[in-house]
Order: structure tokens, then C-alpha cells, then sequence
């Protein structure tokens, strides 16, 4: 096992003989699944987190041993290595030179790559991490020490970002979120009394759904990948990363099922696979092993995997049932790895094909990619599927998320008789 996960904890372990060197990536292992736990559960890593953490380990039919070792693995680092990371001295972030941003900028990286966060979540954590930096700077005429900082501090950067840009709540909840991280997992602060955050209310918005007319049309302007893209969108729910990133081997023809991988959330779930584009793609996989055989002729034909599974299976991103199904047109480098890799198709590929589909289809609705994901779960509500059912082919946590699509629905279906039309009929 390579010496990846957690490499200050690895080397602080050896050298003060709490674990042999073969054996220390295991214990950094556990740490890593103990961290990830508890960002799941947005709570700070602690002694009562521990208790938690083992006792989900031990539903899942761990070994004694295993057990004890993770115990033990994270006692080191709760009781030892972070009080001993807690006393470094904290760094400045100075006007003068972006060194110390930058050290801060990689640590934030590493926490987030340690916790398995998509590269997308990456880059946005750090984009909001630096527009939080500038702004520190320009508020202050001198140096910023970090054990300085506090909940007023990003108070301030919100509020100015709700009153003085105007930016969206999303956009706001976004930046919370990043910074909520970066003083958590690289400050090892808590950020309290956040209650007082101006905050702009985003009222309840129903989605945008096509008729099932509507839906036909967009079809009719659009054939070959371009067409099955869409028709697996609309045809599976899947949102638009995880057709993008959907693999050969989550492909079951013999049941006519789609498994969605690490979806919103980092679960698992199923969908069902359309009888339409079974053929289409079966004959769309043959192309695309076609390309795979020439990646691999050429030195290349390895795609991305999760840490954790290139470690155990070093050869694996090699293998055909771990090629996108929706490969990138062109060989790329990996932005971590640094290796030549094949990509999965850009998501800026799916919605540019959508909306040209949409603009020569002549329909004046806000269309984007997730529409399909609203069309689809509307138009099984409308053909009277359990809504529960529709809510596990969605990968919704709570079945209120679900229950969005009922107003769809009627407003679609049984929308009252406006009193204009019966005005004569009496």
C-alpha cells in the first residue's frame, strides 16, 4: 500500500513507534474513514464521534482486530497528533506575499481530497477560500494572523456578499459551506453564532417540466450520441454528473438496470434502464471500446478511480468495466495524478448539445439538463408510480424533496377551470 492517505500522520506515527511501517498506511486508513464519517455527519472529529464511527463499524461485520486497530489508530490522532498539530504556530496571511496563502490553499486541498469530495467541489472550496482571503486583506491594513480569525470575520464576508454583491442564496449557502470547511479541517476552528448572518431567503420554486410533447420534440432535433445522451437523461432521472460519470460495469442489461455510483450524498442507488436504447446502447458501448483497445495500444486507456480502489487494484483503471460509458473525445491530464488519462465527456459537452436541441425545437421554457430529472419524475407521478418509489429512483434522502412534483403535477393535470372559460357556458 502506497504511503498516500495522511503522510505527516503516517511519518509522526512511525517515528514515535506507535505503528511499524508496514503497518501504518492501514492505521492512516482508519483515520481517513473516521474523518469522512464525520464530515457526513457535519460534526467536529472527538471522542464521542469515535463511539459513533465503531459502532457503525461493528454493524458491518468487522473483525475484533480490525476493530481494535481502528480504535486505537484514531486514539493517536484525536489524543496525540492533532493537540500536536493544534500547537504549530499558525501562519499569516500577508499583503505582501501569497506564500502563506498558498501553503493554507494546499492544505485545504489535501483535507479536501482526504474526505474523497468530487474535483468540482475542490476547485469551488478554493475559489471561495481566496475570494474570503481578499477580502480579509482588504479590510485590513496589516498582517492577518489565522488564531485571529472568528465567526465575526466570516459574518462580515457573508453579509457583504448578501447586501453589498447581491449574490444568490445558492451562492451564498455555497460560500458558508467552504469556509465552514476550511475553518473546521485546516484551522481546527468552529465557527459559532452564524444564526446572525444576513442570509437572503430562497423561496419555494417549482421546477421547470416539459410535456411529454415537449420532450418528443427536443428529440426529434437531435440523433446519434447526441440523442442517446438525452433519451438516458430523461429515460433514467440521472442527474447530470452522474451520466457523465456513469461506467460500463454499472450497466445491467440482464435486468434492465442502471447504478448510479457515489450519486449527491455519496450513495448508491438504481434506476431503471429503458427498453428504447438498449440496442443503441449496446452498439454506442462497441464504439467505445473500440477507442478503449487504442488507448491501450498506445500506452495510454486508464481512467480515474477512487483512491482507495487504485490502491488495492493498480491495474484496474485499465480494465474495460471502468471505462466511462460517455468518454471525452480527446486524451487529457489528470489535474491530481498528473497522468494522460480518458476523461469523461465534459458536462459543459451535455448542456450545450441540450440546449441547441431545445433553441431548434423552438421551446420558450427555461430549459437545462436537470429539466429531464424533472420531467422524468413527473411524468411517472402522472402515470401513477408510488411516489416512494419514484423518490428511491431519484436518490432523494427525504421524501418531502419528492413531494415537489405533486404540485407539478397538478397544476399540469387538474388545474381548476379558469372562471374566463366558463363565463359563457352558463
Amino acid at each position: 500500500m502506497e504511503n498516500i492517505i495522511l503522510p505527516d500522520f503516517q511519518k509522526f506515527i512511525i517515528s514515535s513507534g506507535f505503528a511499524a511501517e508496514n503497518n501504518a498506511p492501514y492505521c492512516a486508513l482508519w483515520v481517513s474513514k473516521f474523518l469522512k464519517f464525520s464530515n457526513s455527519k457535519e460534526m467536529v472529529p472527538n471522542e464521542n464521534r469515535l463511539k459513533d464511527f465503531l459502532a457503525e463499524l461493528s454493524l458491518k461485520n468487522m473483525e475484533d482486530w480490525q476493530l481494535k486497530q481502528a480504535e486505537e489508530a484514531i486514539r493517536i490522532y484525536l489524543e496525540k497528533f492533532s493537540c500536536l498539530k493544534g500547537n504549530s504556530q499558525k501562519p499569516k496571511i500577508r499583503k505582501d506575499s501569497s506564500a502563506d496563502e498558498q501553503k493554507i490553499i494546499n492544505d485545504l486541498k489535501n483535507a479536501i481530497r482526504l474526505k474523497h469530495f468530487a474535483y468540482s467541489t475542490e476547485r469551488t472550496y478554493v475559489d471561495w477560500a481566496k475570494r474570503f482571503f481578499e477580502y480579509l486583506m482588504q479590510q485590513e491594513s496589516k498582517n492577518i494572523a489565522l488564531d485571529s480569525l472568528n465567526s465575526q470575520d466570516v459574518r462580515n464576508f457573508l453579509n457583504m456578499l448578501a447586501v453589498e454583491q447581491r449574490i444568490s442564496a445558492s451562492s451564498q449557502n455555497q460560500a458558508f459551506n467552504a469556509l465552514l470547511f476550511l475553518f473546521r479541517n485546516v484551522f481546527n476552528l468552529e465557527l459559532k453564532e452564524m444564526d446572525k448572518t444576513v442570509r437572503a431567503k430562497r423561496g419555494v420554486k417549482l421546477p421547470v417540466v416539459l410535456s411529454i410533447a415537449e420532450v418528443q420534440k427536443i428529440m426529434q432535433n437531435m440523433e446519434g450520441m447526441n440523442l442517446l445522451l438525452v433519451r438516458t437523461l430523461y429515460g433514467t432521472g440521472m442527474r447530470l454528473m452522474e451520466l457523465a460519470r456513469l461506467r460500463v460495469k454499472d450497466i445491467d442489461f440482464g435486468s434492465n438496470l442502471i447504478f448510479v455510483r457515489a450519486g449527491k450524498g455519496d450513495k448508491d442507488r438504481a434506476t431503471m434502464l429503458p427498453e428504447l436504447i438498449r440496442n443503441d446502447l449496446k452498439n454506442h458501448l462497441r464504439e467505445v471500446e473500440k477507442v478503449h483497445q487504442e488507448d491501450l495500444k498506445a500506452g495510454f486507456g486508464e481512467v480515474f478511480l477512487p483512491e482507495a480502489l487504485s490502491r488495492k487494484y493498480p491495474q484496474a483503471g485499465k480494465d474495460w468495466a471502468w471505462q466511462y460509458v460517455f468518454p471525452s473525445a480527446k486524451l487529457s491530464v489528470d489535474p491530481r495524478s498528473g497522468k494522460i488519462k480518458r476523461h469523461h465527456i465534459s458536462p459543459s459537452t451535455i448542456q450545450k448539445t441540450v440546449a441547441n436541441a431545445v433553441r431548434k425545437a423552438g421551446i420558450a421554457k427555461q430549459v437545462s439538463v436537470h429539466t429531464f430529472r424533472h420531467s422524468f419524475a413527473t411524468h411517472l407521478m402522472m402515470n401513477g408510480v408510488n411516489i416512494r418509489e419514484i423518490q428511491d429512483l431519484l436518490g432523494h434522502k427525504h421524501v418531502e424533496t419528492t413531494m415537489i412534483y405533486t404540485h407539478v403535477m397538478r397544476n399540469m393535470s387538474n388545474a381548476p377551470k379558469s372562471p374566463l372559460d366558463t363565463l359563457l357556458e352558463g
